[in-house]
């Protein structure tokens, strides 16, 4: 085990390195850079650009050096001073703008996770033992609906339900009397009462797919013979279910740990546009629009870092769950 370990880790930090490398690279493939985009965006309203003021800010920023050594005073930045740069459009610290808005992303996609863990597992259970039954039929048809609605078309109609119905404001995180306020209980209680729209809304699509995953995966193991033969000796259903194929059929659970982490720090960046939810990921789309390279560079930078870690977190997880994994490894 300690082996499978230690090979895990060492194949991490060459992928870190060349991941850093290939994302820093795209960002700069579009044509211009972000005082392009500055510049064509004040031309389109007639505005006046004055020649000296985008040199200096040129200097200012590196843009007018060579890419390798941008990335070079990128990454030593990050290495040794833990400085992700500065934003361009915000003109402030990557890593303010980046740490203000990341507790608001990681509570919501923490409660959106374990929404769907608590819905998926115990449905597709059932859904397994009760093959082709009212039950399984049920929630078959609610996993393909859960799987064919985009999330933005779900967000669309809820924030319709919500106001209709529960006269409820659905536009952000907050009510607007505690958007700037300082945090209290009462805030925290007006957070709850509007985290459920997001959450339900994410977690459809990811509940829905588990459902199917877990339902197919139990199907395979509940016909096989050291589930005949525990049967046989007399071990009740409830027990025998629980005990070896699903933890057989646990697997994928545990590998979703790898997506888990990056989306914990992303959320969903077409649901919070459409919701006006001050996550994370709204900022990483307007980051990429507008080429400031440093901003989108360490978001990039961050879900890839948690991507490796929540990839080699799900390995251990399920080497320790299924012993095949460790001898095939």
């Amino acid at each position: 085990m300690l082996q499978f370990v230690a090979r895990r880790i060492l194949y991490m930090i060459p992928t870190l390195i060349i991941v850093s490398i290939i994302s820093f690279i795209i960002i700069q493939l579009p044509p211009g850079d972000y005082l392009t985009t500055v510049v064509t965006n004040l031309r389109a309203t007639g505005e006046t650009v004055d020649e000296a003021t985008l040199a200096a800010m040129e200097q200012r920023y590196g843009l007018n050096q060579p890419i390798y050594v941008q990335y070079w005073k990128w990454i030593t930045g990050i290495l040794l001073r833990g400085d992700f740069g500065q934003s361009f459009e915000w003109n402030q610290p990557v890593s303010a703008l980046i740490w203000g808005r990341l507790g608001l992303t990681f509570t919501m996609s923490l409660a959106t996770l374990l929404f769907t863990w608590a819905v998926a597992f115990p449905v597709g259970i059932f859904s397994a033992v009760r093959q082709y039954s009212i039950g399984d039929y049920i929630a078959t048809f609610i996993g393909y609906v859960g799987l064919a609605v985009p999330d933005f078309l779900l967000a669309l109609i809820l924030m319709y339900v919500a106001f209709k119905v529960f006269n409820q404001s659905v536009g952000g995180l907050f009510s607007p009397d505690y958007v700037d306020a300082p945090w209290s209980w009462s805030k925290v209680w007006d957070l709850l009462k509007h985290l459920w729209v997001p959450v339900l809304i994410i977690g459809t699509g990811g509940t829905a797919g588990l459902i199917r995953v877990m339902r197919a995966n139990l199907l395979d193991e509940l016909h096989k013979p050291y589930v005949v033969t525990a049967r046989a000796k007399g071990m009740t259903e409830a027990r025998l279910i629980l005990k070896y194929p699903v933890r057989v059929a646990l697997n994928p659970f545990v590998s979703t740990v790898g997506w888990t982490l990056p989306i914990l720090v992303s959320g969903s960046a077409v649901v919070s546009i459409v919701l006006a939810l001050p996550t994370t990921g709204p900022l990483l789309l307007r980051a990429l629009m507008s080429q400031d390279m440093y901003l989108a560079g360490s978001f990039i930078m961050l879900l890839s870092v948690l991507t490796v870690i929540g990839t080699f977190i799900s390995d251990i997880l399920l080497a320790w769950l299924d012993p095949r994994i460790r001898l095939t490894q």
